[in-house]
């Protein structure tokens, strides 16, 4: 993997907090079954194309993530018609199916999502981009694909971080997908997701995080109770009102999550230290991965 890659500190270990108040298991099996029923569904309508209407679309992605037991909450206006990209901080599997519940898309992808049981076969047969991280020369090529999609009247979804966070933390949009939309002169929908407990706390068990495989984060948010995705349509962002796509970027970024964890809180969380007693982080390069290394201050 590339070190330009962008990438989080975020790991299940030091980020997601344990389900303690697990459903029973025969209850979280069913949970899953609901949602394998409903993805072989969307495969088997998958052909119809654009003559299923957006709003059994949206619906159908409300249902998904009702059926394995998350809550949704969507605030904010409708996004406007034709072209669009939508952007939206990332963190967890659960995003893509909340942002086609806002407005159906074609989704920008990593390459691996092909790989995954079921919803990727759906993500290729719904008009994915898929991009391939690893490889910085493919990036203008994606961006040009991105802008042709714009430019044709279509809607393109895409999660500007590079990278999940586990929502406690968040990372800064980046600022290739954003030319996309200038090119295209299309306008901008910022979208804020957020996962929560019923008590107001952070939901980590919806994140999808570092080594966090998909099969053991579909476990852990079917077993968990009282989480709730809230999804927070803002403002967007008509074409022309802003110069580059840095200024785009900044203006799409959302606010920082409350309560906002630095690169050190999470760490020094992982490392069991206060934070007081970690050094400037560095990046470095470990078992072929970039990441963020803490070391404690001398």
């Amino acid at each position: 993997m590339s070190v330009w890659l962008p990438s989080a500190p975020c790991t299940p270990g030091a980020c997601l907090e344990p389900v303690r108040a697990a459903a029973a298991v025969p209850r979280a099996v069913l949970r899953l079954t609901a949602v394998a029923a409903l993805l072989l569904a969307g495969i088997a309508l998958s052909p119809l194309g654009g003559r299923i209407p957006a709003e059994w679309v949206g619906r159908w992605c409300r249902w998904i993530v009702r059926a394995i037991g998350v809550r949704v909450r969507i605030t904010g206006a409708a996004p406007p018609a034709g072209g669009l990209l939508l952007v939206a901080n990332h963190v967890s599997w659960l995003d893509i199916p909340l942002l086609t519940a806002v407005r159906p898309a074609r989704m920008l992808a990593k390459t691996e999502v092909r790989r995954w049981p079921m919803a990727g076969a759906l993500a290729a047969r719904g008009g994915a981009l898929f991009i391939e991280r690893d490889r910085l020369r493919a990036l203008p090529g994606t961006v040009a694909d991105i802008a042709g999609a714009l430019r044709a009247g279509a809607a393109v979804t895409a999660f500007p971080e590079g990278s999940t966070w586990c929502g406690r933390a968040h990372g800064c949009f980046r600022r290739a997908v954003f030319q996309a939309a200038l090119d295209a002169g299309v306008p901008v929908q910022p979208v804020g997701l957020r996962y929560r407990r019923q008590d107001g706390g952070p939901g980590t068990a919806a994140a999808f995080v570092g080594e966090d495989t998909l099969l053991a984060s579909l476990w852990r948010v079917a077993r968990a109770r009282g989480l709730v995705a809230e999804v927070e349509v803002r403002p967007v962002i008509p074409p022309g009102t802003h110069p580059d796509r840095r200024a785009l970027a900044h203006a799409a970024q959302p606010a920082a999550p409350e309560p906002a964890w630095t690169h050190a809180a999470l760490v020094a969380s992982a490392l069991g230290v206060p934070q007081d007693q970690l050094g400037r982080p560095r990046t470095g390069v470990h078992g072929g991965r970039a990441e963020v290394l803490q070391l404690p201050a001398r």
